[in-house]
């Protein structure tokens, strides 16, 4: 059974804090949850561009992410008073599309992982960094942008063994492919607003 990736993360919707809600036209407030609720409900309605990695979408055993700049605008558009909640918004802004799709399935992890190497080697994306570690090796590829701390594609690839119980481990790995005028100093941020895997923001530690 397909899943869905929890959105407890987007702006408003900290734990620990009380939603307070957002201003949207003249004066009117509404709770942070209820927009989270109708920007995944307008999500098919918007549409989503297609790449070379929307196959694992119809997969059963991936969990499946997507955003796309409609999405991204509407975000934006939400008025908000908290200093950090305000630059995500103005970060967003720029932002054209994310996919995140995660998977335990060794045999779909190793197929993301050839179908990202054949797109990084045919579109020449550049390694940013790598990062490994006992628990799992992150690797980030990026396509240029403006100057030297912007980028107009970021590509993520999160590979590793994860303890699920006491007869054995599953494999984890996570793709995960952002695209438009990306700030990498405030990867973090986006990261932190939208629930994403903790290992992006390294990408802005570069």
């Amino acid at each position: 059974m397909k899943k869905n990736r929890n959105f407890a993360g987007l702006p408003g919707v900290v734990a620990g804090k009380k939603d307070t809600g957002a201003k949207v036209g003249k004066g009117k407030t509404f709770p942070y949850a209820w927009i989270t609720g109708v920007c995944l409900l307008l999500m098919p309605v918007f549409g989503f561009s297609q790449s070379i990695f929307d196959r694992f979408e119809a997969m059963d055993d991936v969990t499946t992410v997507v955003v796309n700049q409609n999405m991204f605008k509407l975000f934006s558009r939400i008025q908000a008073d908290d200093p950090e909640a305000v630059a995500f918004m103005d970060m967003v802004k720029s932002l054209k599309n994310l996919k995140v799709f995660t998977t335990e399935d060794k045999d779909i992890s190793e197929e993301m992982r050839s179908t990202m190497d054949g797109y990084i080697k045919k579109e020449d994306l550049e390694e940013l960094m790598r990062v490994k570690d006992k628990e799992s090796n992150v690797k980030f590829y990026i396509r240029p942008g403006k100057d030297a701390d912007h980028v107009s594609e970021l590509l993520m690839f999160v590979s590793g063994i994860k303890d699920v119980d006491v007869n054995g481990r599953k494999f984890e790995t996570v793709l995960l492919s952002l695209t438009g005028d990306i700030d990498l100093n405030k990867i973090s941020l986006l990261t932190q607003k939208m629930n994403l895997p903790s290992e992006l923001g390294e990408a802005g530690g570069k």
